[in-house]
């Protein structure tokens, strides 16, 4: 059981963040204190970020045949944070909340055309401040106009949006230092590259901070050529197909509709590729993400640096492969909102280790300062989490706050908000005719038994909706944060798979017999 720690902020740190979200010439006028640790030695860091990894795409994990032996290496010989989540499932408003500690109403990145709002602070500006090194590699997409550098980092590579796997032309470009070069090969192997050069050019005494951010494994899933095949012949029968996903379990319309769309299995990204093809090509994209993993560890044992660095790979939403008859993110089930996390600094902590918290995005920003010796800041969202692996009974939180805001872009799914505890998961939409949810993780890890309408779990249901809307309601949640669409709408369906034809609705709307007998 996790125990209570604050669910809503204190009246100084609301004041402030209000003040952050309205007054961004007073967010970059000067960084809030960030007072030493006392008795913390500042330690190099690296953080790597991988794109649309799922919680348990690793062989350490249970995967019946993906190998990944530098992953399953990092859990060794450090802890395994199984309980990690996304405060939003998709990539740029977890990359947010990464950045800066906040929750998406709060950073208002809620979605991935949205640029972060000026003056925004970033974690990376504390280390900048206490004499780190920093550098950003990779993937930063909030926004895709430009690939600018962004404040925070003294070395910067990357490019607009999602990026490519393979150069597109031969005049495709990646932002070094505000120069453009050539992007010459595979992403994965070239950011990789990247990072281990800037590694070994180091030869100051400054501590370092390496942010490597991979565009792997987002589709459309591209494997490095060592490993295209690998997993052709692979037994598939494991993945579910939205088994039990019906109207009289009460499972949403909307999910049972959403089976024939962009995100659905039935039209899965409006190819007929089918769910085999496409988790195929996504676990061999995987391959070299691992691969990049090994490297950079070996180059931090070539530095002798190895036992002393912190380092935390994680992902940066989760990914639904059949689940509930879905692909993709966005939802608010566990598939999605899970994320892998492993973190290993063997000076600081004994292998081995099985963290059980609810880890989120929002924490961190505060974990990497808290190794830098730095407190975090008060209005940042998260917590430090550096600790638990020595001291797993620290008061940690009780329920985790996820919020998905609609896009016209991908209609099909709907704004969500869920509140997820150690046990229960409530979730509920916004401006639908549907149905709303409750499960029970404990008995029904698939979630596909909505207890919503079961009189046995009213006042949990309640209860969680009055937790949910206190955590929205901190800091201006409670205002729909909105901004004018961009791009297509992938709004298509298959007439081959039903694609006129409605889902039924959940058996709990449905009456036999009329309610209201006073009417006149």
């Amino acid at each position: 059981m996790f125990i209570q720690t604050r669910l809503l902020t204190p009246a100084f740190s609301t004041a402030l963040a209000f003040l952050f979200l309205l007054h961004p010439e007073a967010r970059s006028a000067e960084l809030p204190a960030t007072p030493q640790r006392e008795g913390v030695k500042p330690r190099n860091v690296v953080f790597i970020l991988t794109d649309d990894h799922r919680f348990d795409a690793m062989g350490f994990a249970g995967h019946p045949f993906l190998e990944t032996p530098h992953l399953d290496a990092m859990a060794a010989n450090g802890a395994h944070l199984k309980n990690a989540f996304v405060t939003t499932s998709l990539c740029s408003p977890s990359r947010a909340s990464i950045l800066t500690g906040l929750y998406t109403h709060k950073h208002r990145v809620i979605d991935n055309n949205r640029l972060v709002p000026d003056g925004t602070l970033f974690f990376p500006q504390y280390l900048q401040r206490a004499g780190y090194e920093t550098a950003f590699i990779g993937k930063w997409h909030m926004g895709g106009d430009h690939d600018d550098p962004r404040p925070g980092f003294d070395h910067w590579i990357s490019f607009r949006g999602q990026g490519n796997y393979l150069p597109p032309g031969p005049k495709y470009t990646l932002n070094v230092n505000g120069k453009r070069v050539k992007q010459k090969g595979y992403i994965t192997d070239e950011l990789t590259d990247y990072a281990v050069d800037w590694l070994k050019q180091r030869d100051g005494d400054e501590p370092f901070f390496l942010y490597l951010s991979h565009k792997a494994v987002h589709a459309n899933f591209t494997p490095a050529k060592r490993h295209q095949g690998r997993y052709a012949d692979a037994d598939l029968s494991f993945l579910p197909r939205g088994e039990n996903i019906k109207a009289e379990n009460d499972a949403p319309r909307w999910v049972r509709d959403q089976r024939n769309s962009w995100h659905g299995i039935d039209f899965s990204y409006h190819s007929d590729k089918g769910l085999d093809y496409l988790y195929r090509r996504y676990c061999e994209s995987i391959l070299a993400v691992d691969d990049s993993v090994g490297r950079v560890m070996q180059q931090l044992k070539d530095m002798g640096v190895h036992d002393d660095t912190l380092v935390i790979y994680m992902g940066d939403n989760g990914f639904m492969w059949g689940e509930h008859g879905l692909i993709d993110k966005r939802v608010s089930y566990e598939a999605s909102i899970r994320v892998p996390m492993m973190m290993q600094c063997p000076n600081l902590f004994e292998g081995g280790k099985v963290i059980e918290n609810v880890i989120g995005n929002i924490d961190v920003g505060p974990t990497i300062l808290h190794a830098a010796g730095l407190q975090t800041p008060s209005y940042m969202d998260g917590e430090s989490f550096l600790d638990i692996p020595n001291k797993p009974d620290s008061p940690w939180r009780d329920y985790f706050l996820y919020v998905y805001y609609w896009e016209k872009n991908f209609p099909q799914s709907p704004t969500q908000f869920a509140l997820r505890g150690d046990r229960f998961k409530y979730i509920t939409y916004y401006g639908l005719w549907d149905v709303d949810e409750l499960y029970d993780l404990t008995t029904d890890p698939g979630e596909t038994k909505n207890l919503i309408n079961d009189p046995d779990y009213k006042s949990v249901a309640k209860e969680m909706e009055n937790k949910l809307y206190a955590m929205l309601g901190d800091a201006g949640g409670m205002d729909i944060p909105m901004n004018q669409p961009k791009g297509n709408s992938q709004n298509k369906r298959w007439d081959d798979r039903g694609g006129n034809e409605a889902a039924d609705f959940p058996k709990s709307i449905v009456v036999d017999e009329p309610i209201n007998r006073q009417a006149q």
